[in-house]
């Protein structure tokens, strides 16, 4: 096991168990993610000592929290948190899976490529805006996600329509998290379950099951 794994395995086997072949998995993304770190900015250099815990287990979250969704749409997945993270762990599964990453930027595109090819993920990136990837969205889907991305009432703006009870929304929050709930309030009605994140302390993870645009601009709470 790699020293800088221990406390952050720890944390992603208390979410869920993983196997020895899912964790290989998982350090083959971590030594990619660190390698391209030097010329992309993936994640914040800040976090990268801390990457087991503060980026793997915290994207094991999406797993543990809905784990029947197969198929899954992540948005703006960058360094590949939690897209390929829901990937990889998916892969373990006897009935399989599949994530679709959504990234604009070309040079992290190629690198979801490279992480997916290297760790196997059942993975499919898509390069574009987002807006225009989901305009036309048919593929089959269980559960969108997103971490680190933009606003709620910017994700509601862009994936609203595609959100149901059957297909919900899991959009990864810090502490101020309120602040959007409210401001997505006033132009949105939604339904809203809060889960305080077992990984980081006062975040949280918004899972939202039904996303209809206001015709009048009132404003009300969820």
């Amino acid at each position: 096991m790699r020293p800088d794994a221990s406390p952050g395995l720890a944390a992603l086997q208390a979410l869920l168990p993983v196997s020895r072949e899912t964790y290989d998995r998982l350090a083959t993304l971590v030594g990619l993610v660190k390698k391209w770190q030097r010329v992309e900015n993936l994640v914040a250099a800040s976090t990268l000592d801390a990457i087991w815990t503060r980026h793997v287990a915290d994207s094991a979250q999406l797993v543990a929290l809905l784990p029947t969704a197969r198929q899954w749409l992540d948005l703006g997945s960058g360094g590949g948190f939690p897209g390929l993270v829901t990937a990889i762990l998916l892969s373990g599964g006897r009935d399989g899976g599949q994530v679709h990453l959504v990234e604009s930027n070309t040079r992290k595109c190629a690198f979801l490529r490279a992480a997916a090819r290297e760790t196997g993920a059942p993975a499919t990136i898509h390069q574009g805006r987002i807006e225009d990837v989901l305009a036309a969205w048919t593929a089959p889907t269980d559960a969108i996600s997103a971490r680190a991305l933009a606003p709620l009432p910017v994700l509601l703006r862009q994936s609203g329509h595609l959100i149901s009870s059957d297909r919900p929304a899991a959009f990864f929050k810090g502490v101020d998290y309120r602040r959007e709930v409210d401001e997505a309030a006033q132009s949105w009605d939604f339904d809203l379950v809060i889960h305080p994140s077992r990984i980081s302390e006062g975040s949280v993870i918004l899972e939202v099951s039904r996303a209809v645009p206001k015709a009048d601009g009132r404003t009300s709470r969820p």
